[in-house]
């Protein structure tokens, strides 16, 4: 009896092993999968995901109905052989070798402090994208001036900027465009305000330190919304710049009349530039999964993106394709009188 025991237990030895292997050994890859979308035009904890005010009350805020749902995928880290093989059976996650999610030269905090500036970078510009297209007032100031560059001993951090020899500027690339077709040591004039009072500098450029037959300044340039409201994006624990799109359109939607998903479940994805061209995003097959089944109808899908999602659109969801901010909001205006919106196919 003993040796038959002993025979049986050698013979059920691999299978142990193996078990035992395949449910410790960690594989180097990453599942990636269908991950929570959040109403862009709702609440979170009784909070607005998007949330527009004026304490003036000079402007009026819109509550409209319908969905703008972001959607987001959800990254599963420290797989055993058993979980991905599991999760890869499922059909709703992919796998991919996890230095695409994590590079070897980088830690995991590093990769999610990068997401979360891209995700503040998103909110920046998305406020930004919405303000440019409703043709509001923006204002373009020096956010900092470098040490020993030409512009050093003449401009300041935080004056505004109206004018570059002449002609008015209303982004940092009218800046970057006038200044640049400048010949190093050309003098040119700028014009602003500084501590509410107006000014006129001149400054003689030096060499671009990436081409030195341009004219540069030295300084960092931002475009700021000049408004009464203020906008607060209200989600945490979610990273990267994707949900650019939607939270732009979340912002005109209460910034104007009517519903802008024609009380529709639209989602979407993309990242948003701050003058309105939407960009392409990773991992689309998972996020038109996670819309469906959250009940979307229709998704607003990055034209990069459109050949993937084509190639993976769940049953019973419309894919919308767009290239910057007016393309969304016309296609959404036409579905919702009942007409047509370009797509993907």
């Amino acid at each position: 009896m003993n040796r038959r025991i002993a025979t049986l237990l050698v013979a059920l030895l691999p299978v142990v092993v193996l078990g035992v292997l395949g449910s410790t050994v960690v594989v180097p890859f990453a599942a990636l999968g269908p991950g929570p979308t959040f109403d862009t035009l709702g609440d979170v904890d009784g909070t607005p995901v998007v949330d527009v005010e004026d304490p003036t009350g000079a402007t009026e805020i819109d509550r409209p109905s319908g969905h703008l749902n972001m959607t987001t995928v959800a990254v599963r880290d420290g797989l055993t052989v058993f979980d991905a093989l599991g999760l890869w059976l499922s059909g709703r996650q992919g796998l991919v070798p996890r230095d695409q999610v994590y590079p070897p030269d980088r830690s995991r905090e590093e990769v999610e402090q990068a997401n979360q500036a891209d995700f503040a970078q998103s909110e920046n510009s998305a406020e930004l994208a919405a303000v440019r297209y409703l043709d509001l007032p923006t204002e373009l100031t020096i956010a900092e001036v470098g040490d020993d560059v030409p512009a050093a001993s003449v401009l300041r951090d935080g004056d505004r900027v109206t004018a570059v020899n002449g002609t008015a500027v209303e982004t940092p690339e009218d800046v970057r465009t006038a200044v640049g077709a400048l010949a190093p040591g050309d003098r040119v004039t700028i014009d602003g305000v500084r501590d509410d009072v107006p000014f006129s500098e001149t400054v003689t450029v030096g060499p671009r330190p990436d081409d030195g037959e341009r004219g540069y300044l030295g300084v960092t340039l931002a475009e700021e919304p000049d408004v009464p409201f203020e906008v607060r994006f209200n989600l945490a624990d979610v990273g990267g710049p994707s949900a650019g799109l939607m939270f732009t359109l979340a912002v005109i939607d209460k910034l104007t009349p009517g519903d802008l998903s024609g009380g529709a479940f639209v989602a979407g994805t993309g990242t948003i530039d701050p003058d309105g061209t939407v960009g392409p995003i990773g991992g689309i097959p998972y996020k038109l999964v996670a819309a469906r089944e959250a009940g979307a109808t229709t998704f607003l899908v990055p034209t990069d993106n459109c050949d993937e999602a084509a190639a993976n659109v769940p049953d019973g969801l419309r894919l919308v394709r767009v290239t910057d901010v007016g393309d969304a909001v016309n296609a959404l205006g036409s579905l919702a009188e009942g007409g047509d919106a370009p797509g993907c196919s």
